[in-house]
């Protein structure tokens, strides 16, 4: 029989212009993995940051192995066993994998801290679960997929009992996932119970035998997976039915806007010749390591290509610089928002004008309300959930911060707006909001150029894909006739010779 490892029940929890969550219950077993799904600011990771002490609920009770507990903080929420793997790892780059193991709680001989000893027991905790990382390793030097591998390690040196893992799979390849899903059934086998956030439906099947969804920081309700259809659960995730993913339109594709040929950098980027054209989506598909945001950094000039031949709007420029791709009317929205596309300690206002600011300046001084007027144009435009525009970017969830880094590029009249990965980790109904906004920008005549490693979204939204292998566009297709196994052929570097099999590989 299934025994209750831990509960949440009638969890409430407000901040200023905002109720998080309204009376939101869960219940993880022994050995169980649960799913928790919902939009972005669902309510989610602030249901999960109350179970591990960062936040303390207004109303509500938690009760573990049957016994009711108070946690008013991290370290109260450790002593419990509880710990939680965010999405943003935190980690100390400069510092050995066992020193990120037990930092804060080093072994020691006297005064003296043991090094040889802490060492050993960090090597115990990875080898029982299966993770093949030397303990002397600089975490800096390791794989994103590495570095979750040591959290997790961190965790368990906690004796954790309960897991959070908080959107594991973001920037892990297909193959790092599986190795994250290995560790995960260690895990279980062990009794650990786990909750696991993603917006990956796919993956749930894979993992959790338990779904439970949040809306609008409200409890919808708990289903085993294997009683229900995916178009069952998305309709619980957003309130409605999502009759097709991607949104039917028909775009209507003029002259060429951007042209750019011999952009050589390195061995990264080695493209001879692309065009994309004013209304079209072009998509960017390839393997991890391909080359596809490298490319698109020169074109941006966020990185100095060795050779470049560009044109706009059929006149020959020069880029050397981002700010110089900006005057040209080119916009980047980055892989990642968090790192290189938002300032996070400050408010939506001043995110969505960063690009925008000499516009709004005059006699050297910037119009404040003008900006604000601004900013809150493009939340209303965007429905970006958000209190007010002066509230700090790092506040919002992954989908609306996401929504801030568009509305950046869009106030700056854009001709070329470049979008890498533009829906990884939004969830499935503000993906919807996202491509409808593709689809009325393209009808004003902007050009996307669209970087994504979900294949059902370069078919679903592009007009026509290039397949990026090692630098090289290998191949064009148009998106009405392409197949996943045209573009996985490409990607992998086979050309289109008869009789030569495609290869069994999968994107990220």
């Amino acid at each position: 029989m299934e025994q209750e490892l831990f509960r949440m029940e009638g969890i409430s929890k407000s901040f200023p212009g905002v109720k998080a969550l309204d009376k939101v219950s869960l219940t993880v077993n022994k050995g169980e993995v649960l799913g928790l799904v919902g939009e972005n600011g669902a309510g989610k990771s602030t249901l999960m940051k109350i179970l591990s002490g960062v936040h303390r609920a207004d109303e509500g009770e938690i009760f573990i192995e049957g016994e009711k507990v108070t946690i008013d903080s991290v370290a109260k929420a450790h002593d419990l066993g509880i710990s939680i793997i965010m999405q943003e790892l935190n980690m100390c780059g400069h510092l050995s994998v066992a020193d990120n193991i037990f930092i804060g709680r080093a072994h020691k001989k006297g005064i003296f801290i043991d090094d040889r000893t802490m060492h050993e027991e960090a090597k115990k905790i990875l080898d029982d679960l299966g993770i093949d990382l030397n303990t002397y390793s600089r975490v800096g030097s390791l794989s994103i997929a590495q570095q979750q591998m040591v959290e997790i390690a961190k965790a368990i040196s906690f004796n954790s009992k309960i897991l959070v893992l908080d959107e594991p799979s973001a920037t892990l390849t297909e193959r790092e996932v599986e190795q994250l899903f290995g560790i995960i059934r260690r895990l279980k086998e062990k009794g650990v119970g786990m909750v696991y956030i993603s917006h990956r439906m796919a993956e749930l099947n894979k993992i959790c035998q338990r779904v439970t969804v949040i809306r609008d920081g409200q409890y919808i309700g708990t289903r085993n997976l294997s009683e229900i259809t995916m178009d069952e659960l998305v309709n619980m995730i957003v309130g409605r039915s999502l009759e097709d993913k991607y949104p039917k339109h028909k775009r209507t594709i003029k002259e060429v806007v951007l042209e750019a040929k011999n952009v050589h950098r390195g061995d990264k980027v080695n493209a001879d010749h692309f065009v994309v054209r004013k209304g079209e989506i072009l998509g960017i598909a390839g393997l991890v390591g391909a080359g596809r945001t490298e490319l698109m950094r020169c074109i941006f000039g966020a990185d100095r290509p060795d050779t470049m031949d560009l044109w706009i709007d059929g006149k020959q420029v020069k880029i050397n610089s981002v700010i110089q791709a900006i005057k040209h009317g080119i916009g980047y929205a980055t892989e990642d928002r968090k790192r290189d596309g938002l300032a996070l300690g400050l408010d939506v206002k001043y995110n969505t004008n960063m690009a925008h600011l000499p516009s709004l300046t005059h006699f050297g001084f910037l119009d404040d309300r003008a900006g604000a007027e601004n900013a809150q144009k493009y939340v209303d435009l965007l429905r970006t959930k958000t209190p007010s525009i002066h509230q700090l970017c790092g506040n919002l969830s992954g989908g609306n911060q996401q929504k801030v880094v568009l509305a950046k590029w869009l106030c700056n009249d854009v001709k070329v707006l470049i979008v890498d990965e533009p829906t990884r980790g939004i969830d499935v109904g503000a993906k919807f909001e996202v491509y409808e906004l593709f689809n009325k920008l393209s009808d004003q005549g902007v050009a996307i150029i669209m970087i994504s490693s979900e294949l059902p979204e370069v078919l679903g939204m592009s007009d026509r894909i290039l397949v990026i292998h090692q630098g090289e566009i290998n191949g064009e297709l148009d998106a009405k006739t392409a197949t996943q196994e045209q573009i996985l052929y490409l990607a992998a570097g086979y050309n289109k010779l008869e009789g030569k099999p495609a290869p069994k590989l999968q994107l990220n």
